[in-house]
């Protein structure tokens, strides 16, 4: 089964959480050990990648290591065709819809795409916004992030990526985010569009979680959780509420 059919048929049962690990924030061996307890407390895939500092090694011995601890689909969430592992179960082939340079929007996957190809990695394509503070993504990525109490601006660019074709809308708050993707755009996104919505950045706690879960996300991503040690009892109150 693909990782697409894998992912959609899960979401018929329930919400769905993912866990991002950022190579160049913590060893291999690490790594596999957040994602192997990761996967114990239920989260439904891994995702690997990160803003600045991904390199063809630290994303290749991650990945490794990853897949000797997990079952589960391992998606490459990636900064750019530079570094794209053969390790990965998928790609999410994405789009930064809201930035303000072709770089993002279709010059890299330009690049990466026969990469992609040669590979074999199963792409999913994706509309990927940034919504305000945006952190180090938006910055690295030129977003004029959408202001947080517009979320109609937010909806009518993911409208705009699932008539393009795209099979998921991602809303990024930013990895630190003090806050995560207010619930009033997560609700509006959620009642424009028919394709799944993920939604990540600022999601701390199992509070957070259920709000963002209530609001419409199909999809709940936490990464910093992870980062900052002491993360397993927070982890697994998130994964939780997510699935009741």
């Amino acid at each position: 089964m693909t990782v697409q059919a894998t992912l959609l048929e899960k979401m018929k049962a329930n919400t769905l959480h993912m866990t991002l690990l950022d190579p160049n924030k913590q060893s291999p061996d690490m790594a596999a050990k957040i994602t192997g307890e990761a996967c114990e407390l239920g989260t439904d895939a891994i995702m690997v990648g990160g803003s600045t500092g991904v390199t063809q090694e630290n994303l290749d011995a991650t990945i490794s290591a990853i897949k000797t601890q997990v079952d589960i689909p391992v998606i490459y969430f990636p900064s750019g065709a530079h570094a794209i592992s053969p390790y990965a179960d998928a790609i999410y082939f994405m789009s930064m819809l809201n930035s303000r340079t072709v770089e993002l929007t279709t010059r890299q996957q330009m690049k990466g795409a026969p990469i992609v190809r040669k590979l074999g990695i199963e792409p999913l394509s994706m509309g990927y916004i940034i919504v305000a503070p945006g952190m180090k993504v938006g910055e690295v990525g030129e977003a004029d992030c959408i202001p947080r109490d517009r979320g109609d601006i937010a909806a009518d660019y993911a409208l705009a990526a699932q008539f393009m074709g795209m099979q998921y809308v991602y809303l990024e708050a930013g990895s630190g985010a003090p806050q995560h993707v207010p619930e009033d755009m997560i609700r509006t996104v959620r009642s424009t569009i028919d394709i799944p919505l993920l939604v990540g950045g600022g999601i701390r706690d199992a509070q957070a979680a259920s709000r963002v879960k209530d609001a419409g996300a199909n999809i709940v991503i936490t990464g910093t959780v992870v980062e900052n040690g002491n993360y397993y009892d927070r982890l697994a109150s998130i994964i939780k509420v997510i699935k009741n």
